[in-house]
């Protein structure tokens, strides 16, 4: 049965996508480390291909910094526009280009690279996927440096990887200062269920439904998307509101919370305008508002991504590629997100 928290749910697909809906695909390399010898829970033998403009490989990036693991998995950053129409391999895949300039800022990303982890200095992530057989052509991915072979293209099973394995896989943090995103003593099975319900309802109603509302060309089902979305916030400012804890699931901060937040990171800038989400700001919910500039505060957070690379990644793909400066009022973002008394 599919996991609705982690993929969505593939019935009918091809029927779903010729009606107009976003349906979005499921990734095929989900191997595990620390499962067999293959692929064991080592430092400084593992890597990450990803874009910092897409929130699936925003959840890693978050896992790699908060979990101190940047110095022990190493990372490299595709340039957030995809090919064009005249590019010798085709349209709208994923590229290392850190010498081409971005259209927002007129100069080369500082955060893009070239792709380092093969020994090819592929161009394309594509590559990467045919040099194992594969048609494939998504980030995020982990690879093994070692075995060179991808060990997983599924975002949610990365995250839980690096959490369970974060002490083998060097991670530069005291033990308590290490978080426990998903704890698997025996006392936490109760908190682990809730993070499993939570999980499935975020990526259902927020995490994919931005997509199905952005992406879908079908009336109804944006309509749908829209709803849900906003639903989904609702219940989550209720949730923080009720004994006003400062995370999803209490007092700690958890795997639950790390993957909301990319969503939330992009809608004010980003998802009201691109993928209509017009509704309400997530500076309209307070505790949602609070919680983000608490989420956002946390050692490497702030560090994970960029706006710039979002801004440019999504409407960059618009018919016209003009990319919005805005919002200005009442403050730029990400500057806004150090300032949680804004929602006051």
């Amino acid at each position: 049965m599919t996991d609705l928290s982690k993929e969505e749910n593939q019935t009918n697909a091809a029927a779903r996508r010729a009606k107009g809906e976003f349906v979005r695909g499921v990734s095929a390399f989900r191997n595990v480390i620390g499962e067999t010898d293959r692929f064991p829970a080592e430092p400084n033998r593992y890597h990450l291909f990803v874009a910092l403009n897409c929130p699936w490989c925003h959840r890693v990036t978050l896992a790699r910094n908060v979990l101190g693991l940047e110095n022990s998995i190493s990372l490299d950053v595709a340039f957030p526009s995809r090919t064009e129409d005249d590019d010798p391999v085709g349209p709208n895949l994923w590229q290392f280009a850190p010498d081409k300039a971005s259209p927002l800022t007129g100069e080369p990303l500082p955060e893009c690279t070239a792709e380092t982890a093969t020994g090819n200095n592929f161009r394309l992530v594509q590559q990467i996927y045919q040099a194992e057989g594969s048609q494939e052509r998504s980030v995020p991915v982990l690879y093994d440096k070692v075995t060179k072979s991808i060990v997983s293209n599924e975002s949610a099973e990365i995250v839980r990887m690096l959490a369970l394995n974060a002490r083998a896989m060097g991670s530069s943090l005291e033990p308590a200062a290490l978080p426990d995103l998903y704890p698997m003593d025996e006392d936490s099975e109760s908190l682990r269920a809730e993070i499993d319900e939570l999980n499935q309802y975020i990526y259902v109603n927020i995490n994919n439904g931005s997509y199905k509302a952005g992406f879908s060309s079908d009336q109804a089902t944006y309509a749908t998307a829209f709803t849900n979305y906003f639903d989904a916030l609702s219940k989550l400012e209720s949730r923080l509101a009720a004994d006003n804890r400062p995370y999803l699931t209490g007092d700690r901060f958890t795997e639950t919370d790390l993957r909301l937040f990319p969503t939330l990171y992009r809608h004010d800038p980003v998802y009201i305008v691109r993928m209509k989400l017009n509704g309400a700001r997530i500076l309209d919910y307070p505790h949602l508002w609070r919680w983000l500039c608490r989420v956002y505060g946390i050692k490497g957070v702030a560090e994970s991504n960029s706006l710039i690379h979002c801004r440019q990644g999504y409407f960059g793909r618009t018919w016209n590629r003009t990319i919005p400066l805005g919002p200005l009022h009442p403050m730029t973002y990400p500057q806004a997100y150090d300032h949680p008394e804004l929602a006051d």
